[in-house]
């Protein structure tokens, strides 16, 4: 699988995975489990490749192709 994240877009999509997640916890009723939404950044922060990036043919990768 080719990287197309690069390491200021990875430590966005943690931070916005960690603060999605916290919605689990300060809101109330269903509302909260919109939290679990920010799963999504986590995983593609985790895997380093973001699949919408593959279907629009982007990356923030500084080295293209890497593995």
């Amino acid at each position: 699988m080719t990287r197309n994240i690069g390491p200021v877009d990875k430590a966005v999509r943690i931070v916005l995975g960690l603060v999605l997640l916290s919605l689990i916890f300060v809101l109330e009723g269903d509302l909260r489990w919109i939290g679990l939404i920010g799963v999504v950044p986590l995983l593609t922060a985790l895997m380093g490749n973001c699949p919408l990036y593959s279907v629009f043919g982007l990356s923030t990768c500084p080295v293209a192709g890497r593995k």
